[in-house]
């Protein structure tokens, strides 16, 4: 059974058309993956695609005009507004896109230690300072304040914010926006190595190239429609191994391949 199923989900928003007539702008239509444990899926799309309207289903966070088609299981367990609350911080984890989730009044420690409450754990000042130290962050980190950390810094923070309540499955959004390559692979080798530990990882990005590593397969988003799931290993040289046209134009249009949108100038 996979960790989570999503079948023929649609996403859409009502809208007014004129004062008293109603109209559904589909903004997610009809998608069906799904993601197991030890897995890294990377969902790419260029901006507007409706990547981080997915993640935000997953999460029952959607505003008000929002309606939904179709099912979210975990586990085999349909994704509903009665259980949501108990799934959120202790199954599923989410790793928002900005670092301004994190309260700029409170210092790091204490949001951590929110987190780890939230997902029904008790743990103490050692097991703080630990779950920093896993994400590279040393005991100053506890202290400071959200401004008072780097880029990087924050985004691991937040990595450790998302896990400390041990989820299933990792919803990462956008993880490396803003980052330099090191900081940048630093992030994402952390969610590769959650997979590896037998969680599933739902990895939100724009950026093919940096996820390839990282990821087992991608799952390609166009216009709120899922156009194919590749593994990752198909994305090699001129791209013979890949299903869809559309991946085979993403991949040949990348920089290592000349930005070519013709196979043979890859």
């Amino acid at each position: 059974m996979m960790l989570l199923s999503v079948q023929d989900f649609s996403v859409g928003f009502r809208r007014y058309d004129g004062l008293l007539h109603q109209r559904i702008v589909l903004a997610l239509q009809g998608l069906s993956f799904g993601l197991d444990r030890g897995e890294v899926l990377a969902i790419v799309g260029a901006s507007g695609a409706g990547k981080s309207l997915l993640a935000h289903a997953l999460f029952d966070i959607l505003p008000p005009n929002a309606i939904t088609a179709g099912q979210l299981l975990l586990d085999g367990v349909k994704l509903e507004r009665s259980n949501w609350p108990a799934h959120r911080g202790r199954r599923i984890g989410l790793v928002p896109q900005s670092a301004s989730h994190l309260d700029p009044l409170t210092r790091c420690a204490k949001q951590l230690a929110w987190a780890a409450r939230r997902s029904g754990r008790k743990v103490g000042k050692a097991a703080l300072n630990q779950t920093l130290a896993r994400f590279g962050l040393d005991a100053s980190t506890a202290h400071a304040f959200p401004h008072q950390l780097s880029g990087g810094m924050a985004r691991r923070l937040m990595l450790a914010i998302a896990t400390i309540g041990q989820p299933d499955l990792i919803v990462a959004d956008e993880p490396t926006s803003g980052l330099d390559p090191s900081n940048a692979i630093a992030v994402l080798t952390h969610l590769r190595q959650l997979a590896d530990a037998g969680n599933g990882v739902l990895l939100i990005t724009h950026d093919l190239a940096q996820a390839l590593p990282f990821a087992n397969r991608v799952a390609i988003l166009q216009h709120g429609k899922l156009v194919d799931v590749e593994p990752a290993s198909a994305f090699s040289g001129n791209g013979a191994a890949l299903q869809s046209a559309y991946a085979r134009a993403l991949w040949h249009s990348m920089p290592e391949n000349h930005f070519s949108a013709d196979p043979a100038h890859a």
